[in-house]
C-alpha cells in the first residue's frame, strides 16, 4: 500500500460538485486532492448522457462559483456546451485530479484526527492511502446506474439500455421501444425516439408535475420572496392553464406542489420540451406499471401485455457512500442523502462534508461548495 501526498482536504469526486469546490479551495491557497474513479472529470456529462441534453434550468442557476458562463451562451446550455465549459472551469482553476482511483474506504482516525482513505489505482491496481484533516464527499447523487427488479426481465430478449447507454434515438426507427421512467430523462428519451420514427411508449406509474421551463423560472426567481407553497399553487393553476386535463392520457397531478416534491422527495416536475405534445397526439404511449415479463411480451398493471425490441430503464441511480465511508452516523443515511435538513445540510462531524446532496441542483452544489470552503477556512485559521 502506497502512502500519498498530505494535503488538509480530500475530495471525492470530479463532478461539477467536486470542480466547484477545488475552485474555491484554490481561491483561497487551501491545497486538496480530487480522487475520481473515471478517467475524467464530469464524467456523467461526457461519457454517460443522451446526445439532446440540455440543463433543463436557466443558465444563471447552473454556473460554477467564480467563473460565470460565456455571454454567448443561450438561456439553456446545451450538453456540449457545458462540458465545454466546465473543460474551461479545470483549466482555470488548474484542477488536476487524480484519475481511475476508486474509493474502497474512508474513516475518520481519532488519533491523529484525520480522515483515512484508501483508494485503489484502476491502472495499477494497488490500493493507495491518502490522510487529510477534512473530507468531502462530491460523489453526486446520480452515481451508479439503477435498474429495478422485475418478475422475468432476465428472459427478455430484446435490447436492455439504462438511460446512462442511450445517446439518440436513430438506430430504433421502425423498433417498438418502452421507456421505462417518467421523469425528465425518461420523457426527453421518449421524445427522442419518437422523433427518429420509434414506435415509443412510456410507463408512468405515479402523478407528476408537467411545467414548461418558462414556469420554473418563474417560479424559482418568486421563491425568494414568495413562501413555497404559494408559488406552487401558482404552479399547478398555470400548468392546468396550460396542460388542461392530462388524466385521458393517462398522466395525472401529484397532490402535493411541484417545489415541494423537489425539497421534501428530490422528485422534479417534468420540464416539457414538446414530450407532451407527442403524448396527446399519440406519438407517445402512456402505459401503467410494469407487472412482468414474459420474454419479449411486457405485462401492466391493468392486465394488459405489450410486445418490444427495447426497454430503455430511465430509473435514475443510487449513491454507493455508505459502502465505504465508515463511521458516519451523523451526515448521510443509507442512500447516501443528507440527514440534516437544508440549510445545514453539508456539515458532519470531524471534517466531512458533502457537496450537491441537497437536491438543488448544480445552484446548491454551488452553494455547498462555497460554504465548505469558508468553514475550513475559519477551522485552519
Amino acid at each position: 500500500m502506497q502512502q500519498q501526498q498530505q494535503p488538509p482536504v480530500i475530495i471525492v469526486g470530479a463532478g461539477p460538485s467536486g470542480l466547484a469546490t477545488a475552485a474555491c479551495l484554490s481561491l483561497h491557497s487551501i491545497p486538496y486532492i480530487i480522487l475520481e474513479r473515471e478517467d475524467c472529470s464530469a464524467s456523467l456529462w461526457k461519457k454517460y448522457s443522451y446526445d439532446r441534453l440540455h440543463l433543463h434550468l436557466h443558465k444563471q442557476f447552473c454556473e460554477l462559483p467564480h467563473l460565470p458562463f460565456p455571454d454567448s451562451y443561450p438561456r439553456f446550455i446545451s450538453k456540449e456546451q457545458f462540458i465545454s465549459y466546465l473543460d474551461d472551469y479545470v483549466s482555470h482553476f488548474k484542477i488536476d485530479p487524480l484519475y481511475r482511483r476508486c474509493v474502497e474506504s474512508a474513516e475518520f482516525d481519532e488519533s491523529t484526527e484525520k480522515w483515512i482513505v484508501k483508494a485503489r489505482d484502476l491502472g495499477s491496481n494497488e490500493v493507495e492511502e491518502f490522510k487529510g484533516r477534512f473530507l468531502a464527499v462530491a460523489s453526486g447523487e446520480a452515481c451508479d446506474p439503477y435498474t429495478p427488479d422485475i418478475q422475468g426481465l432476465e428472459s427478455f430478449s430484446g435490447l436492455l439500455l439504462h438511460s446512462t447507454q442511450f445517446r439518440n434515438g436513430k438506430a430504433f426507427r421502425d423498433k417498438n421501444v418502452l421507456v421505462v421512467g417518467s421523469g425528465n430523462s425518461g420523457m426527453e428519451i421518449a421524445m427522442d425516439l419518437a422523433n427518429h420514427g420509434a414506435k415509443t411508449s412510456i410507463v408512468v406509474r405515479s402523478p407528476v408535475h408537467i411545467l414548461s421551463r418558462e414556469m420554473v423560472y418563474l417560479g424559482l426567481n418568486l421563491l425568494k420572496y414568495i413562501p413555497v407553497n404559494v408559488v406552487d399553487s401558482l404552479m399547478i393553476m398555470l400548468s392546468k392553464l396550460v396542460y388542461r386535463d392530462m388524466s385521458k392520457y393517462g398522466i395525472s397531478r401529484p397532490k402535493e406542489g411541484p417545489f415541494f416534491m423537489k425539497v421534501a422527495y428530490g422528485k422534479y416536475p417534468v420540464f416539457d420540451v414538446g414530450t407532451y405534445s407527442k403524448i396527446k397526439s399519440q406519438e407517445i404511449q402512456v402505459l401503467p406499471a410494469i407487472s412482468s415479463i414474459r420474454g419479449n411480451e411486457v405485462v401492466f398493471h391493468n392486465g394488459k401485455a405489450h410486445g418490444f425490441d427495447t426497454i430503455v430503464f430511465c430509473t435514475g441511480f443510487k449513491r454507493s457512500t455508505h459502502l465505504w465511508l465508515k463511521g458516519d452516523d451523523y451526515l448521510l443515511n443509507d442512500d447516501g442523502i443528507p440527514k440534516p435538513s437544508f440549510p445545514n445540510h453539508w456539515k458532519g462531524n470531524n471534517g466531512l462534508y458533502c457537496i450537491g446532496l441537497s437536491r438543488r441542483g448544480l445552484y446548491g452544489a454551488s452553494s455547498d461548495a462555497q460554504n465548505i470552503t469558508n468553514d475550513i477556512k475559519s477551522l485552519l485559521k
